[in-house]
């Protein structure tokens, strides 16, 4: 009999999977897994968990939001532990499981992990701290980590999106200076995001043909502000389009490390958690350094 680590965060999202869980552990059971459960108390608790339980165990499983998924495969990373990742996206955006096109339906998630294999990708590292798919600074930052759990259980991406609106008339431009390779970007950005990701804050969406999270490489989109109706027009017509080299108010790059000057009281959302602003920061891909299970193969990734 195999055994799996099975997280779960039972306030995630609108605690929809909540319903599912007998469900999701007799499936688990039909396949032949001996299941160990822990439901996660707060923060930080999923990468204790895993860190610490994860010793002998063929899978780990997470169920919630990016959050939960970060912390897992982080506390996988400190215990130095090659074990396979499955993710049963229970959260309010769920930005990572759209970029893979995990289900969002527990019981077909779950499924999908019976029936998958594992498959490598690329994490990044801020400082030092690992997330699985964004740093971001700016506009509709804080949205993710100062929403209360409560509206976004009742609202669901919709609380994103509101939260992220009644931030306009508090938004203000920050001056970021980035080395990207052997290119140097420095501005007054609106919002910054390094990624590795199709989706962003569930606002942005990259197109899928210029994101490969296998390739050793991080993404970096940066806003700056319109000055001008027509500037702001070109700028939402580029992301729509997701032509952002047409628009002179986006900025997309890609690189394996990038080292970046800041205004140090500005603060960052790792996976929609805050990280305390620093002035000097360094982005670097963590390639291929973690396996989840799910049933496309690595050309479909």
């Amino acid at each position: 009999m195999k055994k799996m680590l099975f997280i779960m965060n039972p306030y995630s999202g609108k605690r929809r999977a909540n319903r599912y869980l007998t469900e999701i552990l007799e499936l688990f059971n039909r396949a032949d897994y001996l299941v160990t459960v822990h439901m996660t108390a707060g923060q930080g608790d999923a990468t204790r968990v895993a860190r610490d339980l994860s010793a002998g165990m063929d899978i780990v499983v997470c169920c919630g939001g990016d959050g939960t998924f970060n912390e897992t495969v982080a506390g996988l990373q400190m215990a130095g532990a090659d074990i396979p990742v499955g993710y049963i996206p229970a959260g309010s955006t769920n930005d990572f499981a759209a970029s893979l096109k995990i289900p969002t339906e527990p019981l077909e998630a779950a499924q999908e992990i019976v029936e998958g294999h594992p498959v490598s990708y690329d994490s990044g590292s801020f400082n030092g701290r690992f997330f699985s798919y964004v740093a971001s600074f700016g506009a509709f930052t804080k949205t993710s980590y100062t929403t209360p759990q409560s509206i976004k259980n009742a609202l669901g991406h919709t609380a994103y999106v509101l939260s992220g609106i009644s931030e306009l008339s508090q938004i203000h431009t920050e001056h970021v200076r980035l080395e990207i390779g052997e290119e140097v970007v420095e501005d007054d950005f609106l919002f910054g995001a390094v990624c590795n990701s199709t989706s962003v804050g569930g606002i942005l969406t990259l197109d899928p043909r210029q994101v490969d999270m296998a390739d050793g490489k991080l993404e970096v989109l940066l806003v700056r502000s319109p000055k001008s109706l027509l500037e702001l027009t070109d700028c939402i017509a580029a992301v729509q389009s997701q032509q952002y080299n047409n628009c002179e108010m986006i900025t997309f790059r890609s690189g394996s490390e990038i080292r970046i000057t800041a205004n140090p009281d500005m603060p960052w959302t790792l996976d929609g958690e805050r990280e305390d602003g620093h002035e000097h920061i360094i982005i670097t891909n963590n390639h291929l350094s973690y396996r989840l299970v799910q049933t496309r193969s690595e050309d479909d990734a």
